[in-house]
């Protein structure tokens, strides 16, 4: 389970970033090259391959170089790791207020000590 949750913590952390989070945004309807992905920034090419450096290391983006040019996809496997997470969070929660729900029906008028 530490390399979980070592590998969920990397996801997480790569998704922190607004640019980062737009660049899986935009990998998630396509392939697309480094160049392509940086054309929308006001930043440099090197600035735009340090996020997808971080996007590859937590493993949310898989790249492949054909002579000169470098291909980016979104790996969704990483991505459902990071759903699962968040579902599992979600169910504990909703288990949670359903207790509290039926916890609540004791009390006439909301009246909870």
């Amino acid at each position: 389970m530490p390399h979980a949750t070592a590998n969920l913590d990397l996801t997480f952390q790569a998704l922190a970033d607004p640019t980062r989070r737009d660049i899986v945004e935009r990998l998630s309807r396509g392939q697309a090259t480094v160049s392509e992905i940086a054309e929308p920034y006001a930043m440099s090419l090197p600035a735009v391959v340090q996020h997808l450096a971080l996007l590859e290391a937590s493993g949310l983006v898989r790249s492949e170089k054909v002579g000169r040019v470098r291909t980016c996809r979104i790996d969704t496997a990483t991505l459902s790791l990071a759903e699962m997470w968040f579902n599992r969070r979600r169910a504990e929660w909703d288990q949670r207020l359903d207790r509290l729900g039926e916890h609540l029906k004791h009390f006439p008028d909301g009246e909870s000590n």
